[in-house]
């Protein structure tokens, strides 16, 4: 199988980056570069495929990966990525700032769990009091921590001590007792358990109406305004490889140990993780829901206007050409 590259960045070094990739693309006019971004992880992998389903005559797609959302999402704001993905925690706390993001694609569902020390001796949520728990602030699994304290009882302010790590770095925090607990994305978790110095708590999830959702791909405003068919081509492409890859089990895995992920772990990881596509109206009122548990949470001040988050003028264009 073909080799992937990538760049791995955060925003602060994207411009810089940028720069020398514009000068090895020479040989392609500025309008036909387009800039994306995503974590390297399995189930945030299809932007890394763009580039085997749009027209390579017309675009050159260029990928760099991030740690977390916030940075993605900062970097699309400031002009240095054209589509990102992030996680719908990201994109409604940037909503209730009236920060000009619109979610065009879905990205992925599922792929949350809690792991404690194997020898920490925590059998349950409510163990988990007096205990240093790991997050990354943000993200579906903030959020999804903050509700399985509240379920067990506890105040996420006084009878915890939560740390902000990234995710790639909570597994060793885990290992060298720096931590009790994390709550991640795979593959960390599953990580975690075949190496032996972690267990699975729990797979945590809102209820119902909530669902599994998890992360979409965002794209601005004014790039919607000036590049409306740049942006269907990349929801084409985005779908394309989404389907694609769920068609072809071998395909996402292989490129997924591309990203470093060990085969056994992926072997475990890979029934928590759904990549995705579409938005429906469930979709939209799961996100709703989750806008309110947010505000409840207090992770927002104020639940924004959830259906002005989207556009999926491109969604219904490509299910229309499909018939």
């Amino acid at each position: 199988m073909k080799k992937i590259l990538f760049k791995k960045m955060t925003s602060v070094f994207l411009a810089a980056a940028m720069l020398v990739v514009g000068l090895s693309g020479c040989g392609k006019t500025e309008s036909a570069k387009v800039r994306v971004g995503s974590w390297q992880t399995a189930q945030t992998i299809q932007p890394f495929f763009y580039k085997d389903f749009i027209d390579t005559d017309q675009y050159e797609i260029e990928s760099f990966t991030f740690t977390n959302p916030g940075d993605q999402k900062t970097a699309l704001l400031a002009g240095e990525l054209d589509i990102t993905g992030t996680t719908l925690v990201t994109a409604i706390a940037a909503a209730e700032k009236g920060e000009p993001i619109k979610i065009v694609t879905s990205l992925c569902n599922k792929c949350s769990a809690l792991v404690v020390g194997t020898d920490s001796g925590i059998e349950s949520t409510a163990d988990l009091k007096g205990k240093k728990i790991a997050y990354v602030p943000g993200t579906m699994h903030h959020a999804l921590l903050l509700e399985t304290l509240n379920r067990a009882g506890l105040d996420p302010q006084n009878d915890v001590e939560l740390i902000q790590i990234d995710f790639f770095d909570m597994g060793q925090a885990l290992k060298e007792g720096s931590i009790d607990a994390f709550l991640s994305g795979e593959p960390y978790p599953s990580q975690a358990l075949l190496e032996g110095y972690g267990k699975i708590l729990s797979y945590p999830y809102f209820n119902d109406s909530i669902g599994t959702i998890n992360a979409a791909m965002i794209v601005t405003e004014d790039f919607i305004k000036e590049n409306p068919e740049k942006v269907q081509d990349l929801v084409n492409a985005h779908i394309a490889a989404t389907k694609d890859l769920i068609s072809n089990e071998e395909k996402w895995l292989n490129a997924s140990y591309d990203f470093g992920s060990d085969k056994e772990v992926m072997n475990i990881a890979k029934d928590n993780i759904e990549l995705s596509w579409d938005i429906d109206d469930t979709f939209i009122a799961n996100t709703k829901a989750l806008a309110n548990k947010m505000k409840e949470l207090g992770i927002i001040s104020e639940v924004p206007d959830v259906e002005a988050m989207f556009d999926l003028t491109f969604l219904e264009n490509a299910k229309a050409n499909e018939k």
